[in-house]
């Protein structure tokens, strides 16, 4: 018989192994247990003092502004001066982001001509809208586009995106 292809023995025991497995479930059910007693805010809390990590401040609050005044089947905005404005302070803190969001109503009617699809609709206010604000002096880099069903108008959201690296 060739010496290359004898069996080997084992490293470990399969036993030990399943021992392993069993003893990592049970204390992932006991986690699970212990988190559902708890709320939120006080399990974040644990997890930070039992990793040693300091109290941090409150989470930027989320702000947000309307767009409306769109037609059914159009993307030209109407009066966006307040959310222009807006915008470019919110935009002065470079830790943000701002989300537009383009909305239709749904209806037959709030759809793009050319095509007949809501999301195309949705996506073109959120692009006319974006335009608006770079034209203003908002980075295009800092927004980001998104589409929804709703109403006939776009949202703009400011959220906290944290320090850059």
């Amino acid at each position: 018989m060739n010496a290359l292809f004898e069996d080997e023995p084992p490293a470990r025991p399969v036993w030990l192994m399943t021992l392993a497995d069993l003893a990592l479930l049970l204390v992932g059910f006991f986690v699970f247990l212990q988190a559902n007693q708890m709320d939120g805010k006080a399990f974040a809390a644990s997890l930070r003092a039992g990793f040693g990590a300091a109290e941090t401040e409150a989470a930027m609050p989320v702000e947000m502004a309307l767009v409306g005044g769109f037609a059914p089947g159009s993307a030209v905005p109407g009066d966006s001066t307040a959310a222009r404005d807006w915008a470019y302070a919110a935009a002065g803190d470079p830790r943000t982001r701002l989300k537009i969001t383009g909305e239709v109503d749904g209806s037959s009617q709030d759809v793009d001509p050319a095509t007949g699809s809501g999301a195309i609709l949705a996506a073109d206010r959120a692009r006319a809208v974006a335009t608006l604000l770079v034209a203003s002096g908002v980075s295009p880099a800092r927004i980001q586009i998104a589409t929804a069903t709703g109403q006939r108008r776009a949202v703009l959201t400011l959220g906290f995106e944290g320090d850059r690296q």
